[in-house]
């Protein structure tokens, strides 16, 4: 047995690395997203939000969150003050996209700045505005959502010294376009994101497994910085520290705040523990979120126990509960709300805290509960829900062992997508807990 499994972790190894690109081609790939998103997304979005002048501007290592989804793969931050003017002219359906900046900004935005014309940026700015002469200019600036909030102070108030006064009643917010900029998946991108995904399960089910822990020995630290170690050997990173966490026979639930924010040297895995992981992987502009379970067998076992195989179907159930009420056009909360009632009409005990993936880990869009506020969450929650979006489905079920006199929770997070066929996983889900064999 241990043989078989050493040879099959060796084969998704080599799978796993068979799959990802190299730099170059990263880079490539890289810049075709961004240039399907920019000439085939952006004027739909623009459109959409019914904005027909979107400026962005950051200076360097002071990146907005939306202009670093923007540059191109061998720029790592924007240079000086970079800033970006798309003008959308939906009657002629023109969509310009210009750099108010000493260079172009990859092949699709072009520099528009004569700086013999005008030696200072913000002129040149006010020039292509006045020209142009929009009805409304969508800054970055949001109360509730962080990533469409990266216009910073300095740069909001040296463009409003030199706008023109006939202009500033034009200034409006950004937030629905920024939003839809970052949460909209295009297929080229979905393409990778079931890769990105597939790789995140290769390296969740080779670390849970005995050719990485041996009960008695290895600690929850140990394998939190295993799956560090291994993704960093494929030449991905993190966008999070990865955690292990155990739940036993003989220890009391913890809070869950606990689970998620305590950081110890790490508990030393035993038979019979039930395990579970949170890994998240970044890959080629992507982001992915998986949380899974794992069962450390005991002398003499070769199944999990039912009553544990019991207890994941509770939480494959409401995973379904949950997705199967996404409707385009409700709110975050009304998703949510609604599933947690549907989940107790089934004898489920329910805690759902999903959000929106992609181009960052805890992404803009409709937001799902949050660990701490099942009652709904204020703003976020009341974004709806838009297709050709991803979200990372995370949630529990609380479920009573009367095998271990306690309780415990099924934790889980798959990263799923909904578009216009209604809700997928984007890389299938865990419906059976991993069994870690005993060495």
């Amino acid at each position: 047995m241990k043989n078989l499994i050493l040879i099959l972790f060796t084969f998704l190894f080599l799978q796993t690395q068979a799959q990802i690109l190299s730099e170059k081609e990263r880079s490539e790939i890289r810049d075709e997203i961004i240039e399907d998103r920019l000439l085939n997304l952006l004027p739909k979005l623009m459109d959409r939000a019914d904005i027909d002048m979107w400026i962005v501007m950051s200076r360097e290592y002071n990146e907005d969150p939306v202009i670093r989804s923007m540059l191109p793969a061998k720029w790592f931050a924007a240079r000086r003050r970079t800033i970006l003017v798309f003008y959308r002219d939906k009657d002629s359906n023109l969509t310009e996209r210009l750099a108010v900046s000493t260079y172009d900004v990859g092949k699709n935005i072009k520099t528009a700045w004569d700086k013999n014309k005008f030696p200072n940026q913000w002129d040149a700015l006010c020039e292509i505005i006045v020209q142009r002469n929009p009805k409304k200019i969508g800054l970055n600036y949001s109360e509730h959502f962080g990533i469409a909030d990266g216009l910073v102070l300095t740069d909001y108030n040296e463009f409003m010294k030199v706008l023109p006064e006939d202009y500033q009643s034009k200034i409006v917010s950004a937030e629905n376009l920024a939003i839809a900029w970052i949460e909209t998946r295009t297929n080229l991108e979905m393409k990778y994101f079931a890769q990105l995904v597939e790789i995140t399960h290769q390296v969740i089910a080779e670390a849970f497994s005995s050719s990485v822990i041996t009960s008695g020995k290895t600690t929850t630290e140990d394998v939190q910085w295993w799956i560090r170690d291994k993704i960093t050997a494929l030449g991905l990173e993190t966008w999070f520290h990865p955690t292990i966490d155990i739940q036993r026979s003989n220890a009391k639930l913890e809070s869950f705040k606990n689970v998620f924010s305590k950081d110890t040297e790490g508990e030393v895995i035993e038979a019979g523990d039930l395990l579970h992981c949170d890994v998240g992987i970044q890959y080629l502009g992507l982001n992915s979120d998986v949380q899974e379970q794992a069962y450390v067998l005991k002398a003499g076992e070769k199944e999990v126990p039912k009553f544990l195989r019991e207890a994941m179907v509770q939480g494959n159930r409401l995973q379904d509960i949950f997705t199967s009420n996404f409707v385009t056009g409700k709110t975050g909360n009304e998703i949510f709300l609604k599933s947690l009632k549907d989940a107790k009409s089934e004898g489920i005990k329910p805690s759902i805290y999903s959000h929106p993936l992609g181009l960052y880990g805890h992404s803009a869009g409709a937001v799902f509960g949050m660990w701490d506020q099942q009652d709904g969450v204020p703003g976020a929650g009341d974004y709806p829900l838009y297709k050709n979006t991803a979200y990372a489905i995370e949630l529990n079920a609380s479920v009573f062992l009367q095998e271990w006199d306690r309780e415990i929770r099924i934790m889980l997070e798959e990263d799923g997508f909904w578009g216009e066929h209604g809700f997928r996983f984007i890389n299938e889900r865990q419906t059976e807990i991993f069994k870690i064999y005993p060495k």
